[in-house]
């Protein structure tokens, strides 16, 4: 083989490496965002909320990627195409969403739409305390905290409480309510830990009155 052949052949194999190279990444970049963690929540299986941080990543085109925030009715801005609708979505969704948006003005956009901060799901994961209580609160979850814990920062029962038909109502991850029993009465009076739940975010403690 001649020495231009050579580098000719050189020359074509660095091209080739290069582009199986630049793909890898833009996979890489797009499998990541969609696998990422945020506060330790997998992000694949999130649902975006109002207030929360978004970032749009167009490759290869800077001027079109963005960090914004969800807007109370939902949506977020995105250069050159406007409004996308993206509560309540996964953020691969969105990001098909823009994709395709953006297809009339970018030959074969790749996009991807990495949550950057959970602002809606503090709210979300709340615990909250109702009912017969001197102080009914919604409280930051907080890992370990129980329903006795909850209880107290509600200032504890009133006069009027049923504590001992104190109930814990939690959906689980197919959106139905649980009921769960709890005695508070034999929490507060006896130091009886048996039903004292650890509570879970999202999860709601109702203490009922007492029939007059």
């Amino acid at each position: 083989m001649s020495i231009s052949g050579s580098n000719t052949w050189l020359s074509g194999l660095f091209v080739l490496l290069v582009l199986l190279f630049t793909v890898s990444v833009a996979q890489a970049r797009q499998e990541g965002s969609a696998n990422s963690t945020v506060g330790g929540i997998t992000t694949d299986e999130y649902h975006i909320g109002v207030d929360d941080m978004v970032q749009v990543e167009v490759w290869r085109n800077p001027e079109l990627s963005v960090t914004v925030p969800v807007r109370p009715d939902g949506m977020i801005s995105v250069p050159l195409i406007g409004d996308v609708s993206a509560g309540g979505r996964s953020a691969q969704d969105v990001a098909r969403d823009i994709e395709q948006q953006l297809a009339e003005y970018v030959r074969e956009p790749k996009v991807a739409v990495i949550l950057t901060e959970l602002r809606s799901h503090e709210f979300l994961s709340r615990v909250r305390v109702t009912g017969a209580v001197n102080r009914p609160v919604s409280l930051p979850y907080r890992q370990g905290m129980t329903v006795l814990d909850a209880v107290l920062e509600a200032g504890g029962v009133n006069d009027f409480a049923a504590a001992g038909r104190t109930r814990l109502y939690r959906k689980d991850n197919g959106g139905a309510t649980r009921s769960l029993p709890v005695n508070l009465q034999r929490i507060l009076r006896r130091g009886d830990l048996e039903t004292n739940i650890e509570v879970q975010p999202g999860d709601v403690i109702t203490v009922p009155e007492r029939a007059l």
